[in-house]
């Protein structure tokens, strides 16, 4: 069945995207071992039949092998989807991708690599994965802007920034998306980050927008992980924190009783009907759960049923942090 998806402007910048993204990250990366690659060929594949336009990917996934898989998905719709993918990252001594690199000539060199693995001669929508205190805000968004330029990307991103970066770069090039955590356990951008983006005319792309899967009510204190799913070493996935943070399942739970859907519908519903810019990029490795998500987008609220929610969950204190200590340094500056 072809769900007709909505479409939403990222911002004020004429870059018009489905309403619901496809995070691509854990076919291949984070989220334990990587899912089969013709499976997910189809699964991809299977999304742009359902009216899917806007999917996420990075170098660094993988790293490599989740850009070198989406490319050779979408490969038969040029033209018809929206790429983005995330520079900023390099492998240090030890193999590990832990240092940051936002050099302009890294960047470009970056951008060489990416238009080969995803088939395309141009990058929809760059990110900076996150920001470098190395190199000045300014000479990101510059060497972005060259890249455009010579028609290599059409448009640029920033993901986990704070506000004065998002300014600053902004100023230089503007930015067509920030994409960064946001859900019903996750509400921190709603102090700064997206007042800012309004007044900008910025679009916002909530990654992780069924908090890693916790919202879907499918995991509780007793689930266990993958020895290499990244959920292992996130503060908030602790059993006793899982436990304390039940209570935010149960009250989705409840509204999805009340309209006929599911708590992962209701919690990407619910982060469609904050703002008409907001476009969620959800990541599923399953057929049945790609289709669960796209019946989000039907679900509206009242503006009664959206103040019963805010009501409820502003009673909820989430338990435990978004990321370890060391990753948790990286983000909002």
């Amino acid at each position: 069945m072809n769900t007709k998806i909505q479409k939403r402007e990222l911002g004020k910048s004429g870059l018009e995207v489905s309403a619901l993204g496809l995070g691509c990250m854990g076919m291949s990366f984070g989220l334990g071992p990587a899912a089969d690659k013709k499976e997910m060929i189809s699964l991809i594949r299977s999304a742009v039949e359902k009216g899917i336009t806007f999917f996420d990917t990075a170098e660094v996934y993988g790293p490599f092998t989740n850009e070198e898989l989406v490319g050779e998905a979408l490969a038969p719709f040029k033209g018809q989807v929206v790429i983005a993918t995330k520079f900023g990252w390099k492998p240090n001594a030890d193999g590990r991708w832990s240092e940051l690199d936002s050099r302009p000539e890294h960047i470009k060199e970056v951008v060489e690599a990416s238009l080969k693995r995803l088939k395309t001669d141009v990058i929809d929508l760059l990110y900076q994965h996150r920001v470098d205190l190395e190199v000045p805000i300014e000479d990101v968004a510059g060497a972005v802007k060259d890249l455009i330029k010579e028609g290599k990307v059409k448009h640029f991103g920033l993901s986990e920034a704070g506000i004065n970066t998002i300014r600053k770069a902004h100023a230089v090039q503007p930015v067509t998306a920030l994409q960064s955590e946001y859900s019903l356990w996750w509400r921190d951008p709603e102090k700064e980050i997206i007042p800012t983006l309004e007044e900008l005319g910025i679009g916002f792309v909530p990654f992780s927008p069924l908090g890693k899967g916790f919202l879907t009510g499918k995991i509780d204190e007793n689930t266990k992980f993958d020895s290499s799913d990244f959920r292992n070493v996130v503060p908030r996935f602790s059993p006793e924190a899982r436990k304390a943070n039940q209570s935010l399942v149960d009250l989705l739970t409840k509204i999805a009783e009340q309209k006929n859907a599911t708590p992962a519908q209701v919690a990407l519903a619910w982060l469609l009907a904050q703002k008409p810019w907001i476009v969620p990029i959800p990541g599923t490795t399953k057929l049945h759960r790609l289709e669960e998500n796209i019946g989000a987008v039907a679900i509206e609220f009242t503006s009664g049923e959206l103040h019963e929610i805010e009501d409820a969950s502003s009673k909820i204190i989430v338990q435990g942090e978004r990321y370890p200590e060391q990753l948790q340094k990286l983000v909002g500056r």
